[in-house]
């Protein structure tokens, strides 16, 4: 369905699905990017669940910009159980009470991993909220379309917070062994969930 919302010009699609028995499984990440600190230093997480057709709708909604080798990023809002005009995404969220958990763009013509100017945004994402994650959406990646990153905590957050570097450039590794940025493992795919898209375009 899609609806035009007000005062803001966005479009609002909205994904509803059939009331089913819910299918809820773990995001599948391949065998890099992984944390491999001890996981006893880890804060704990709470468990994230996004709609099973999240990322490729949202592939689809960016296809035109894709075959223009031009990336396409949204942010992602949530409830809470327990850029460019960030002042309507801020609008739209706090008009429907939802928290900023992360954020998800699209490699046109890379591969599917964590660019330096990609750490930096989602830095900020996450010393606000410590579950945020990044999605990365790489329709042309043969061997992984689309992954969900996270910085690693406290390696990959130090190292950002004290990077004072703009545009593409190298970090480098954290002292205590571990990635920049792993494969979330608090992130789960439903497939009983309904999800909303605001295009601001």
């Amino acid at each position: 369905m899609v609806t035009q919302s007000s005062p803001s010009p966005s479009l609002s699609c909205i994904e509803t699905v059939p009331h089913r028995s819910s299918h809820v499984s773990p995001f599948e990440a391949s065998s890099s990017y992984h944390n491999h600190g001890d996981p006893s230093e880890s804060k704990p997480l709470q468990d994230v669940h996004i709609s099973e057709r999240l990322m490729e709708d949202f592939a689809e909604l960016a296809r035109e910009n894709t075959e223009k080798d031009l990336e396409t990023c949204g942010a992602l809002g949530a409830f809470l159980c327990q850029a460019l005009n960030e002042e309507e995404v801020f609008a739209i969220q706090n008009e429907h009470a939802l928290y900023p958990v992360g954020w998800i763009h699209t490699h046109p013509s890379q591969g599917c991993f964590m660019s330096s100017v990609d750490l930096h945004t989602h830095y900020s994402y996450q010393a606000m909220v410590p579950e945020a994650f990044a999605i990365v959406v790489a329709p042309t990646d043969s061997s992984r379309r689309h992954g969900i990153f996270r910085l690693t905590d406290p390696g990959g957050m130090d190292i950002l917070r004290g990077c004072e570097e703009t545009g593409f450039h190298p970090h480098k590794e954290p002292e205590d062994g571990t990635p920049l940025y792993e494969n979330c493992s608090n992130v789960y795919k439903n497939s009983n969930l309904r999800f909303e898209i605001f295009d601001l375009r």
